[in-house]
């Protein structure tokens, strides 16, 4: 598994975590809801602005991001 699908695993685990759809996790980031789906895949390479933007609308601190814990569902 590379970076980008430990990320979007992640990131499917915090947001599903915070009961958020892919769609109200866009419209909290202010990101387009097509967005969300592809990061989850590992089919984006997310920009620091994109992981504050995300960290903001879940309310947890960036580092969460990067805990090595993922469990997939």
């Amino acid at each position: 598994m590379n970076i980008k699908q430990k990320f979007g695993l992640k990131l499917r685990q915090l947001r599903l975590a915070r009961g958020f759809s892919q769609e109200k996790l866009a419209l909290e980031a202010d990101l387009d809801r097509t967005y969300i789906p592809s990061i989850e895949k590992g089919e984006r390479n997310v920009s620091i602005t994109v992981l504050e933007k995300l960290s903001k609308a879940l309310n947890i601190p960036i580092k969460d991001f990067f805990d090595d814990n993922i469990h997939s569902d």
